[in-house]
């Protein structure tokens, strides 16, 4: 049986942290993704996700300097699930993507910048 762990969103990017890691940087981002629908009463709602996401420069992404805030991204990865224990004792957990492909689109959907 073949497994798979893949993830591709198309979103807008909220924050963005570049940090040097040894030879190689690594950008810290999040990605808004949004589902617009219609409520019981026929509202008009509007439902915003927030995705973390992580991108290690290397053969698939290359600019990473060019990622900023309210830019539209397309990014293709693998979901990647995090425990870890804080100050208060207590276990907590993260989902983050893994970014294997990251893409600049405008909006037009046409290709900026392909990392």
């Amino acid at each position: 049986m073949e497994q798979i762990n893949k993830v591709e969103l198309q979103g807008l990017i909220g924050m963005v942290k570049v940090q040097q890691v040894g030879e190689r940087k690594v950008a810290r981002i999040t990605v808004a993704t949004s589902y617009a629908y219609n409520d019981k009463t026929g509202g008009a709602v509007i439902d915003t996700q927030w995705h973390n996401v992580n991108a290690w420069e290397g053969k698939y992404i290359t600019c990473i300097d060019n990622l900023r805030k309210g830019a539209k991204v397309h990014v293709f990865g693998r979901l990647r699930y995090n425990k870890f224990t804080g100050t208060d004792g207590l276990d907590h957990f993260s989902t983050e993507i893994q970014a294997l492909r990251l893409n600049i689109v405008d909006d037009d959907d046409v290709l900026v910048c392909e990392m």
